[in-house]
């Protein structure tokens, strides 16, 4: 069990994780106990353990976190409720990251994506994992406001960046310690909120994003959220969407980087969408009289753009009806390879994160190619577990090789 309060919290955190588990377990079997950041703990190491738990007994066990974690994310968040409380806001959060309304948000998300690998380019070494939190950062703000004022946006992310920093620090609440600092900086992150919330309602328009459903949701008693839960369940879906997301992209680029065969795995599975493309066309209607390139469109009418025509055209993919991965050591000419359709509409596959990591990784393999600098190997955690130092790395635009 370690020290009092303290536990074994210093060996847990100054080492792999995953050896201080199976250090435990070689000598306790599957189940042993000890104390992390002065909570006591038993830990279960096998599959039926976990099932019991988490499936068969599931009404037996609450969710729970630490304090401190909880008091940072916010008590009235998902993460710490179950029963009908837990029902009705997963059916919330869910319902505002579904496939139907992330659907359009996917040209803002391949804006976003473009925007920060623009920053990457000039021959200088970047921090991946801290460019690609970034990056699922402006996702996640979108996906919860749609569009935020610049200053709300930069407010939220740099004390969003000091609760992160703290939430895995030991949880002394001591002036100058950086659970101290986090705990301060959540305080401001509910005032900017709550200037959000108050701003949302005073327009009074029925938005789709995750403010939106939050905001206008009623339980079967036909009670409203309160802007604490509100503002509870913003910081704790930024938290559930941010760091995995990152950790998840940083690894794939790392992976890409050491087994090149799997690029070309991947350049296998962009022919595969050029050649089936699946979404072959889409529908949209003038609100208005277009012209276009001389022609004129009337108001009413449907139009379709032809996405397999493109795929298909030899003009843009050479002997385009035979499967040749390699033709994508170039980048397609713009606008002539839409897999997934394109803007506002297009269809994003499934929910935002792997959304996210669709956009991200098309752009990087069909436009880019990347070098890992220095030691390619090793782990750091921070909780989650990331490549050594972020994984520095150097990109360019894959037409100047």
């Amino acid at each position: 069990m370690g020290w009092p309060y303290i536990g074994e919290t210093l060996q847990f955190y100054s080492q792999d994780p995953s050896i201080f588990f199976a250090t435990k377990q070689k000598r306790y079997g599957e189940i042993f106990k000890t104390r992390l950041l002065g909570c006591p703990c038993v830990m279960l190491a096998s599959p039926e353990a976990a099932r019991f738990v988490l499936v068969t007994q599931a009404h037996l066990f609450k969710p729970t976190y630490p304090k401190s974690k909880e008091n940072l994310i916010g008590p009235r968040a998902l993460f710490f409720h179950q029963g009908d409380c837990h029902t009705h806001l997963r059916k919330l959060v869910q319902g505002s990251l579904s496939p139907g309304a992330i659907c359009n948000i996917v040209g803002n998300i391949e804006a976003i994506a473009a925007s920060v690998m623009d920053s990457w380019f000039g021959g200088h070494v970047i921090n991946t994992y801290y460019e690609m939190k970034k990056f699922s950062f402006e996702v996640g703000i979108l996906a919860i406001f749609g569009h935020l004022e610049a200053h709300y946006k930069e407010e939220l992310k740099e004390n969003y960046r000091i609760v992160d920093r703290g939430y895995n620090s030991f949880a002394a609440n001591i002036p100058g310690t950086l659970y101290n600092k986090a705990h301060l900086a959540r305080k401001r992150l509910s005032k900017i909120l709550s200037e959000i919330i108050c701003e949302r309602k005073e327009r009074g328009l029925l938005e789709k994003d995750l403010l939106g459903c939050l905001l206008n949701s009623k339980n079967d008693e036909g009670e409203i959220l309160s802007d604490d839960q509100i503002a509870d369940n913003i910081i704790g879906v930024l938290f559930a969407a941010q760091d995995t997301t990152a950790s998840i992209m940083t690894w794939i680029i790392k992976y890409l980087y050491d087994y090149p065969k799997l690029l070309e795995a991947v350049k296998v599975m962009l022919e595969s969408l050029r050649m089936a493309s699946i979404i072959s066309f889409t529908f949209r209607e003038a609100v208005a009289d277009v012209e276009y390139n001389g022609y004129l469109i009337p108001k009413g009418w449907k139009v379709m753009p032809l996405f397999r025509n493109n795929h298909h055209n030899p003009e843009f993919f050479s002997n385009p009806h035979a499967f040749d991965p390699s033709r994508f050591e170039a980048a397609p000419k713009p606008n002539t390879f839409m897999p997934f359709g394109s803007g506002v509409h297009a269809c994003p596959g499934n929910e935002l994160a792997k959304l996210e990591i669709l956009v991200m990784i098309h752009h990087l393999v069909s436009k880019f190619r990347w070098e890992v600098v220095g030691s390619q190997s090793g782990i750091q955690y921070g909780p989650f577990p990331v490549p050594l130092h972020g994984l520095p790395a150097r990109f360019w635009k894959e037409s100047s090789i």
